[in-house]
């Protein structure tokens, strides 16, 4: 063996490629000096978390050759001393060859085998039990693959990081209001707190947590679009301080320079797919079933990338 919301989320599933996506299109903007210092320091000094799960050395060989990676991303509900739990998780597949990027959503409540515990549970678990750690090991073994890096990111950051682009802008399919706001139909220009406000709402949404997905997916696009056009140097290290506040990965600053330059066409074609099952309940306790056919099916989507 290799190594290894449903219906009562509330927490965001793609906060984390905000996170990466934007380190790889920082380059859009200035690369003065006192950016490259401030980046390095803060990668190395605060962000850069390696796991023993991973083997790094393998990872970077990977890196240097821009072959095809798997990165796991946690979106996590931290607070003070907490670790809390992985609210969110998704593989990351990028392929420079074909410059594609593909990310694969395991809804939180998936029941699985957590690793390191020996016991069926939820996925999001894995987190709360063992750290970034077991979550790669967990999800390693749910899917039979290899992951390269992680990437996990706390929930609070996200509004911080569009503060800290000034607004972006998403094109709004449903109108509705949360007593907060007044979403129309078409483009939206938002902030933080709204950005917020958009990606948490699913009662008013026909799609339900599927209509949520694609808000949230088009939240990562603004942010993207924004960041690849700022080029103030102020806004880059108020960006890198955020990062350095509420990120953690394996990656060290080499590593990011790699991805930024190697892997930066990927996101001209991003692939979005969440993985179907079923809502159970055993013992009063919720459940979300994958078939065996829809892990098989995924494994294929990433071996294949």
């Amino acid at each position: 063996m290799k190594r290894s919301e449903r219906k009562k989320s509330r927490k965001l599933w793609l906060k984390i490629p905000l996170a990466i996506i934007l380190i790889l299109v920082l380059g859009g903007g200035a690369y003065a000096f006192s950016i490259y210092n401030n980046a390095k320091s803060t990668v190395n000094d605060k962000i850069n978390e390696p796991v023993d799960t991973i083997d790094t050395k393998k990872a970077k060989k990977k890196m240097k050759a821009t072959e095809p990676l798997n990165i796991l991303l946690l979106g996590v509900d931290q607070r003070g001393g907490d670790r809390g739990r992985s609210d969110a998780l998704m593989v990351l597949s990028l392929n420079p060859k074909e410059d594609t990027m593909q990310l694969v959503s395991i809804p939180r409540d998936t029941r699985t085998t957590i690793v390191g515990k020996g016991v069926q549970d939820k996925i999001n678990h894995a987190y709360a039990f063992g750290g970034a750690d077991m979550s790669v090991a967990t999800v390693e073994n749910f899917l039979n693959i290899d992951l390269d890096y992680y990437v996990r990111m706390n929930m609070e950051g996200l509004e911080d990081l569009v503060d800290q682009l000034g607004t972006i802008h998403v094109d709004n399919e449903v109108e509705w209001d949360d007593g907060n706001y007044h979403f129309t139909k078409g483009p939206v220009e938002m902030d933080g707190d709204k950005t917020m406000h958009f990606v948490r709402m699913r009662k008013q949404d026909p799609a339900g947590d599927f209509g949520r997905t694609e808000r949230q997916r088009k939240v990562i696009e603004g942010i993207i679009n924004k960041g690849a056009s700022v080029g103030s140097v102020n806004k880059i290290n108020g960006v890198i301080d955020v990062l350095g506040n509420n990120m953690a990965t394996n990656m060290d600053f080499d590593d990011m320079k790699d991805l930024l330059f190697g892997y930066k066409d990927v996101r001209k074609n991003v692939n979005s797919y969440m993985m179907q099952g079923s809502g159970t309940s055993m013992g009063g306790i919720y459940y979300y079933q994958v078939p065996a056919e829809e892990v098989a099916k995924v494994h294929e989507m990433i071996v294949g990338v």
